[in-house]
């Protein structure tokens, strides 16, 4: 015998129990075991008969079809779940992804200690004079640069991610 033409070792119940015989193709309730030890014998369905618990509610053709249409559960319309960078960021990096890394977050670092402070927070109309802007080289990549801003980007919408 193959083993698709095998029944299935535990057949399916229906919500009253009753289970389909492998061998006789006949509804019956399958034989069990009590608290006591004791086996209580199989019990053989007649044909036709459902149970009550197995009595399906009645649901119109346009109930049905409203079913079939609903959203899921939690689903917002218009979200659109974000794409998986996880499996991507779960790689080690290369050696020169990691130089990479540890320049963007000097670069941002030194931005930041860079920033002249406000002496008068309450006056949004006062300028702070502007501070020598450094020469710095031109970038000979400029993709390089736009890729970076796009990782940037991306992670501050990972962290953004609501769930």
């Amino acid at each position: 015998m193959s083993k698709s033409s095998l029944p299935p070792i535990d057949p399916t119940k229906t919500a009253s129990g009753i289970a389909l015989d492998p061998q006789t193709l006949e509804r019956v309730i399958p034989e069990s075991r009590r608290s006591d030890g004791s086996v209580r014998k199989q019990l053989k369905i007649r044909p036709g008969f459902t149970p009550q618990e197995d009595v399906r509610r009645f649901r119109g053709t346009k109930q049905t079809q409203a079913d079939a249409n609903a959203l899921p559960k939690g689903h917002i319309i218009g979200w659109i779940p974000p794409s998986s960078k996880e499996a991507d960021s779960s790689k080690p990096l290369s050696k020169s992804a990691k130089k990479n890394a540890k320049r963007r977050e000097k670069k941002v670092s030194d931005k930041k200690a860079d920033e002249p402070v406000k002496d008068n927070w309450e006056d949004d109309d006062e300028t702070i004079a502007a501070a020598p802007q450094k020469n710095e080289e031109p970038t000979k990549n400029n993709g390089a640069q736009s890729t970076d801003t796009a990782e940037s980007l991306s992670s501050k919408m990972e962290k953004l991610d609501v769930r």
